[in-house]
């Protein structure tokens, strides 16, 4: 359990716990994070399947830095389905981490590493350079300030590798989100990515630090060696879409009925 003096300042979420599934909350509005008792390392909301779609642009990072652990369902799918990737997740609330256990969040080892600390003085002082960087860091009022300054996403670009991807889980509804997303694009300029998730609450960001639509991979959507079946075509509809929004956004000369990536067994 967390024993830091400053532990006081940090709300305490709470596990909502149903025959199927266990659920984090600040509030009993809010879902922070989902897990299915029963496959745990599923990505049971939609935003996070979304999320994966980094997949289309580098299904093999050597290095990836996660921003909130929450319930630890990316943390535990990427630990999952890409063994040779050195992960990193940065939380900054201790009685979240303190609940990785019941959410059945790896231990820590050479290549999977789950820190207390800030993420935005994380990717001020990256310790070396990130192929992809996922930023889902929320508490109980929404997205910190800290986590949306223009600061923050100049930093972001400068922790990433020259062709890094950075993945951001916006709340689509948020009275500040036009401007979360004019920062973003004033970082990364015309190489930005919006893509809503099926429940429409999400918006998921993908901005690139070298040219986007060159880093699609039409060949990476074979299903990889090592998931499963279930898994895959869970995967699939968030790929198409994040493909298709690309497609849209570039104007691509695709004959008439073909998609940007063609998506196989």
């Amino acid at each position: 359990m967390p024993d830091s003096a400053d532990s006081n300042q940090y709300v305490k979420p709470f596990v909502y716990e149903t025959l199927t599934s266990k659920a984090l909350h600040f509030t009993i509005s809010e879902i922070q994070s989902r897990m299915q008792t029963l496959r745990p390392n599923a990505l049971d909301l939609a935003y996070t399947r979304t999320m994966m779609g980094f997949l289309l642009f580098n299904h093999e990072p050597a290095t990836l830095a996660m921003i909130g652990l929450g319930g630890g369902s990316m943390a535990k799918f990427c630990h999952r389905y890409l063994p040779t990737t050195r992960i990193k997740v940065i939380e900054i609330n201790p009685h979240v981490i303190a609940l990785r256990d019941e959410f059945q969040v790896p231990r820590d080892d050479e290549r999977f590493k789950v820190r207390r600390g800030d993420g935005a003085e994380f990717v001020r002082s990256a310790p070396y350079r990130l192929d992809v960087l996922l930023v889902d860091g929320f508490d109980y009022e929404g997205q910190p300030p800290a986590l949306c300054s223009q600061r923050f996403y100049d930093d972001c670009y400068d922790a990433l590798q020259p062709d890094g991807l950075m993945v951001v889980n916006l709340h689509t509804g948020h009275r500040d989100f036009n401007s979360q997303v004019a920062r973003i694009e004033r970082t990364f300029g015309s190489e930005v990515l919006l893509v809503g998730d099926d429940e429409c609450s999400n918006t998921i960001v993908f901005a690139c630090k070298g040219l986007l639509s060159r880093q699609l991979k039409p060949s990476i959507p074979r299903k990889p060696k090592g998931f499963d079946r279930e898994t895959w075509d869970e995967l699939v509809p968030a790929f198409f879409s994040v493909a298709s929004a690309l497609e849209r956004v570039t104007k691509a000369d695709l004959p008439s009925g073909r998609s940007a990536v063609r998506f196989k067994s």
